[in-house]
């Protein structure tokens, strides 16, 4: 497979659905659609906070590894394998623990707003 069309079959994917939640966000809370936990799933409140912020940060980060993922390929200009997938997968754990990190320094257990 020719690397950059799995460079944008992974990153490239990844980047595109962090766009489409940024200016698609969803409503209101469902199963469906949106950054679903369990905190963020408490109330209206948080949902909304959480699905802005990791939208927000998703594009950051979806960003860098699709541009990482690029200039690794153009650099070393080899035959890549899981580079590309290890690369994608950083971003979403980082997007998911820094969103985490946001909810629980703003909201308590109970999912009300901090002071």
């Amino acid at each position: 497979m020719n690397p950059y069309v799995y460079i944008l079959s992974v990153n490239g994917l990844l980047f595109f659905l962090s766009l489409i939640f940024y200016f698609f966000p969803p409503k209101r809370i469902n199963n469906l659609y949106g950054y679903r936990t369990n905190k963020s799933m408490l109330n209206d409140t948080i949902w909304q906070f959480s699905n802005r912020y990791f939208t927000k940060i998703l594009v950051i980060y979806a960003s860098i590894s699709f541009v990482a993922a690029l200039a690794f390929q153009f650099l070393f200009n080899r035959e890549i394998s899981w580079q590309p997938m290890a690369i994608m997968l950083m971003s979403l754990a980082v997007s998911v623990i820094k969103t985490e990190q946001e909810i629980a320094k703003n909201f308590d257990k109970d999912g009300n707003k901090k002071n």
